[in-house]
């Protein structure tokens, strides 16, 4: 089985990618959705974020508010280190086990897409790593159609992340995205078909 490690910075193009992969039959984790698990209200995690950043990320229906959240953290290295500290040990553990559910149900390959797998140390669990790369005005573009994030919102998250280049440096693939739906289609489907002979 390959273990690809799907990365990049906000509005790159991951999802995107993401979802042609599955298309071809790959298994897709989604870190930050095994993240929403992990500090599910009432959990130790939940308990710990809300312990250490306030009342005041609490949703009305108990959910951490994950944009509240991040207004904190992407501003300020210290509290994102807390986050991390909590957050990273737990969805690594989290993302293990899933690997290993879709090795037992016989998958030969899966993808793991996670923003931060290089900034939290998992490049040992992959295989290989993949990263989408876009432009940074592209990114603004994408953040503020898609979620409704402000410009200076989406510097401060591109800002708190690794650069493309540091990237690069350690990625095996990169997967430019500032394309049309179609081309980018296209190019993921030839990296696939050239992942499958490596098999």
């Amino acid at each position: 089985m390959k273990i690809i490690g799907l990365t990049g910075g906000y509005g790159s193009g991951k999802s995107t990618v993401a979802k042609f992969l599955a298309e071809l039959g790959a298994a897709v984790i989604d870190a930050d959705e095994a993240g929403h698990e992990v500090f599910k209200p009432g959990t130790e995690a939940w308990r710990e974020v809300v312990g250490t950043f306030g009342q005041a990320i609490i949703s009305f229906d108990g959910s951490i508010d994950r944009r509240k959240l991040g207004k904190i953290v992407f501003r300020d290295l210290d509290a994102r280190a807390r986050l991390n500290m909590i957050m990273h040990p737990r969805i690594y553990e989290r993302v293990k086990a899933m690997i290993e559910e879709y090795r037992q149900k016989g998958f030969d390959v899966v993808v793991v897409e996670a923003p931060l797998l290089l900034e939290a140390g998992w490049k040992s669990m992959v295989d290989e790593v993949w990263m989408t790369s876009a432009p940074p005005a592209t990114v603004i573009s994408r953040l503020k159609e898609q979620k409704d994030i402000s410009e200076a919102e989406s510097l401060a998250r591109i800002h708190a992340q690794l650069t493309d280049e540091e990237r690069t440096e350690q990625a095996d693939v990169v997967i430019a995205t500032d394309y049309s739906f179609d081309e980018l289609k296209e190019e993921v489907r030839a990296l696939w078909q050239q992942l499958r002979s490596r098999i």
